[in-house]
This record gives C-alpha cells, sequence and structure tokens, in this order.
C-alpha cells in the first residue's frame, strides 16, 4: 500500500504492507478506510494497481502494490 497527500496524514504513513480477505480494490479501500478512518469516500480517490491506474473493481492479488491518490491541489 502507498498513501499520499491527505491520506499519508490521516494513516500518519506512505507505505505499508496489509493481509487482507478483500477481493476487489474497492472492498481494500473501504477496509482501510475503517481502520484507519480515511475521510474521503472511494468515489474521491484514484486507484493504481502495480503501477496502472485502474477501476475500483479490480481484483486485488497476493503480492499487488496499490497506490490510494486523493485530489490534490496545487500551484
Amino acid at each position: 500500500m502507498r498513501y499520499f497527500a491527505i491520506l499519508r496524514e490521516q494513516r500518519g504513513l506512505g507505505a505499508e504492507r496489509v493481509s487482507t480477505g478483500a477481493a476487489t480494490a474497492r472492498a481494500l479501500y473501504d477496509e482501510l478506510r475503517g481502520r484507519h478512518g480515511f475521510s474521503l469516500p472511494a468515489g474521491r480517490v484514484r486507484v493504481a494497481i502495480n503501477g496502472d491506474f485502474t477501476g475500483w473493481d479490480a481484483p486485488v492479488r497476493e503480492g499487488d502494490e496499490l497506490v490510494f491518490m486523493p485530489p490534490i491541489a496545487g500551484g
């Protein structure tokens, strides 16, 4: 798992390894949202698996690297 911006702040880490029974990216995000108190719903976050942006229904497999990216404002 890799987290950016507000998710990194809320988790207190930029990356971690997790064990899960979640079958999809959405199920994993929902699990982690409950565990870590993420404030953003999945609809406001993009997900990438192994370096490729994907949909929330993408399957999660052992060894995958998931990145959750919230909207980022900048100037």
